[in-house]
């Protein structure tokens, strides 16, 4: 007998491990598409659609805008459709339209309806299947390491190497043909959505892991949310903390440069820079899991806030740029912490029925209301106070919310957030 369950349990490892494969692939392929847009697209639009400043702005505004309808509405339909995949196909295959529709419908469009319209309707197309798509990719792959007994943080790798690859292929496409880099997209999002339809297998039974409520996900349910004291701190750190890494990095290419005499220099040492600190990203992902797992979700968002507030005022405080290049490789640290501590967490705290809501709703549709508050404070701070004056202001509100949070979120429960293992059935 022992000898049987021995065999059946490798039988079952194996069967995991195969499975396994095509969630860092729907990452890496995913964030592939989104690191395209948002490192290559602004250049698109100047050099080839000869759009100005304020024409391109508002295709970023309508993504930033439009998400925060799409995420809550797609976290509520995430909760009732849990492992059916009707979103997320619905996500990929917009992607896959992205190269017929820079290529063939974007300029006549905006010969037949002016600028303005063309770049409302782009803007709303890219906002549907990335800035508000993403938040639906990210959580259906945390139910699905949930059921299949893997760690998030480790196919979320296959992101950070999507991101690394777009951003060094994309250049070479654009000088290449510029409408290549949307064609790319394309190509990614064929292979993203062959990932769904044939690779991301479920283990439907162990579905029961990823979803703690029995009841019908109706608006009371969802309203039940809205009066629990640890959403609403939760949502204060992400609008206290991530959000302010978002505005920090801003301009922080501008800030690094003046520590240099020529701008080219600059640039180049900015280039090396934040290419060590995306690898060590990466290099962090695969044992993060290890370490929250110990120290637990809560801590590990306490650690995150500490390091982005210490990351931020130190910069604010540099003598050199040698003490800048070192807290900004602090940063590696950041991302993978915050990516694992808070799937963790939501897991652990709240009704798993609700994960994608809450994901949405703290994560993204608060963190982004932060960013355009803040985004437009830091500007008028940066021309008034200067660099080193902003990043103290910005620091200190970081190192406040993460106090703050540290007494006011709750320790989630480890083992409905994956830190331990699920006790034996008697």
């Amino acid at each position: 007998m022992l000898r049987l369950d021995h065999a059946q349990n490798n039988v079952s490892q194996q069967h995991r491990s195969k499975d396994f494969w095509g969630f860092p692939l729907t990452a890496l392929t995913y964030f592939f598409c989104w690191q395209i847009i948002f490192g290559y697209l602004t250049l698109w639009l100047k050099q080839v659609a000869h759009l100005n400043g304020v024409e391109a702005g508002v295709i970023f505004s309508m993504m930033s805008g439009m998400s925060l309808l799409f995420q809550p509405v797609f976290g509520v339909i995430s909760d009732k459709l849990l492992f059916k995949k009707n979103l997320v196909l619905t996500i990929s295959c917009g992607l896959i339209l992205v190269g017929p529709y820079f290529t063939f419908v974007f300029m006549p469009l905006m010969h037949s309806t002016g600028r303005l319209v063309t770049s409302i309707i782009t803007g709303l197309y890219l906002s549907f299947v990335l800035s508000g798509g993403v938040s639906t990719i990210e959580q259906y792959m945390q139910r699905a390491s949930l059921a299949n007994k893997f760690e998030y943080a480790h196919a979320r790798m296959g992101g950070s190497l999507g991101g690394a690859i777009a951003s060094f292929l994309g250049g070479k496409l654009f000088l290449w043909h510029p409408d290549a880099i949307f064609w790319g997209i394309t190509v990614s999002a064929i292979i993203l959505t062959c990932t769904f339809l044939f690779s991301d297998k479920i283990h439907m039974e162990n579905a029961s892991a990823a979803t703690s409520s029995d009841d019908k996900l109706d608006m009371s349910l969802l309203g039940s949310i809205f009066k629990l004291r640890n959403f609403w701190f939760l949502c204060i750190f992400y609008i206290g903390t991530s959000a302010l890494y978002d505005v920090f990095d801003q301009q922080f290419i501008i800030f690094f440069k003046s520590f240099y005499h020529s701008a080219a220099v600059g640039t180049t040492a900015y280039s090396y820079m934040t290419t060590a600190q995306i690898a060590l990203e990466f290099l962090l992902m695969f044992p993060m899991p290890y370490i929250i797992n110990k120290i637990g979700a809560r801590n590990g968002l306490i650690a995150y806030g500490t390091i982005l507030a210490i990351r931020i005022i130190g910069s604010a405080l540099s003598p050199n740029v040698y003490v800048v290049i070192v807290l900004r490789l602090l940063a590696g640290f950041e991302m993978p912490l915050i990516l694992t501590s808070i799937m963790k967490y939501i897991s652990g705290s709240f009704d798993l029925g609700l994960f994608a809501t809450v994901y949405a709703i703290t994560c993204n549709f608060a963190k982004q209301i932060s960013v355009f508050i803040f985004s437009s404070l830091a500007g008028h701070w940066y021309d008034a106070f200067g660099f080193q004056h902003t990043y103290l202001i910005l620091g200190i509100i970081v190192a406040v919310v993460t106090v703050i949070c540290m007494f006011g979120l709750t320790k989630e429960d480890p083992v409905q957030a994956g830190e331990v293992k699920q006790p034996a059935k008697q």
